[in-house]
């Protein structure tokens, strides 16, 4: 069984554990908008529960864009739910507006205290810009070298090595001829998951973006799941590998790197079976959870996939269990 709805589209998606419930949060568009690439511009976020990642009962509508004129009056995209130090849920999200045609991306908050209703941080909930001292590291205004001005997909978390908090996220480097070469993991940091402070990106390269970050460490090392598409990769990571388009990781030393890309793909195809993944530790083991996309090169599908577990060799590296028919 899938995380479907009947009369929507699904694709982006990340979850939380709260006793022996998880929280799964993710992108959707109404099926009536006919082109599913018009998604990305009819969006809300929806929310489901389950106890085993795989049967889901559907929670319905959670987070959607502000009534505007605002920040984030066009689009709510990928985000991440932790809980702070303060005890609240907190839901950090992608933002863009209808003002600038949703060509420049900004990074806004929200907290909540049942997971579900959610209240913007102070003003109108916007709290990381690509501005400041560190900006210059970063493609901070659209050029026209990418479709894009990207700052995307936060990925937060404690910081594992001190105190404070950690956020990752989709965004470009500046500087880089190769458009394709320019992709970046941005970081910021904050004392409290309130103030932010945007840092330096701690990795830049191999692809024109790499999207949906998501940091963890399991079996003693750091990983960095993203996914990207065939198109976006660098001339010298097409030399290294066939490109797909799927998800696929870095290995780093620490959550603040340094990150590598991880030898071959972990988890492509063309067409594109599963994209935006996320890897979710159930206790028992590591699983993978992604939308369909296009498996069949068709129509596109758009449901989360049931899990599917996935294996750390002995070489430290990421290895997804065949997937079997039968169980999707």
């Amino acid at each position: 069984m899938v995380l479907a709805l009947q009369d929507h589209f699904v694709w982006d998606s990340w979850y939380v554990h709260d006793g022996d419930v998880w929280h799964g949060y993710y992108l959707k568009a109404p099926r009536s908008i006919g082109d599913p690439e018009l998604r990305h511009f009819n969006v809300s976020y929806g929310h489901a529960i389950s106890t085993d990642l795989t049967n889901w009962t559907d929670l319905g509508t959670t987070f959607k864009p502000s009534a505007g004129p605002a920040w984030d009056d066009y689009t709510t995209w990928t985000g991440s739910t932790v809980r702070g130090d303060d005890g609240l849920w907190h839901l950090y999200y992608t933002g863009s507006c209808k003002a600038e045609q949703g060509m420049k991306q900004r990074i806004g908050h929200a907290t909540s205290t049942d997971m579900h209703n959610w209240t913007r941080v102070g003003e109108d909930g916007l709290i990381l810009d690509l501005e400041g001292p560190n900006a210059h590291h970063y493609e901070a205004d659209h050029t026209g070298q990418w479709h894009d001005r990207a700052m995307r997909d936060p990925w937060v978390m404690k910081d594992p090595e001190g105190e404070g908090w950690l956020m990752f996220f989709t965004a470009r480097s500046s500087g880089i001829a190769e458009p394709n070469a320019g992709g970046n993991i941005g970081f910021a940091t904050s004392p409290d998951g309130y103030d932010w402070t945007l840092e330096p990106p701690v990795f830049t390269g191999g692809f024109g973006q790499l999207e949906v970050p998501q940091v963890f460490a399991a079996g003693g090392q750091w990983y960095c799941l993203f996914c990207t598409a065939a198109e976006h990769f660098s001339k010298e990571q097409a030399e290294k590998t066939k490109p797909v388009t799927g998800n696929h990781y870095l290995i780093g030393d620490s959550p603040r790197g340094p990150w590598r890309i991880a030898p071959g793909f972990l988890d492509g195809d063309l067409p594109c079976r599963r994209y935006a993944a996320r890897i979710v530790d159930t206790g028992d083991g590591l699983v993978i959870l992604g939308f369909a996309d296009r498996p069949d090169g068709s129509d596109f599908v758009g449901h989360v996939m049931d899990p599917q577990p996935v294996e750390i060799t002995s070489d430290r590296l990421l290895k997804i269990t065949p997937y079997l028919k039968a169980a999707e």
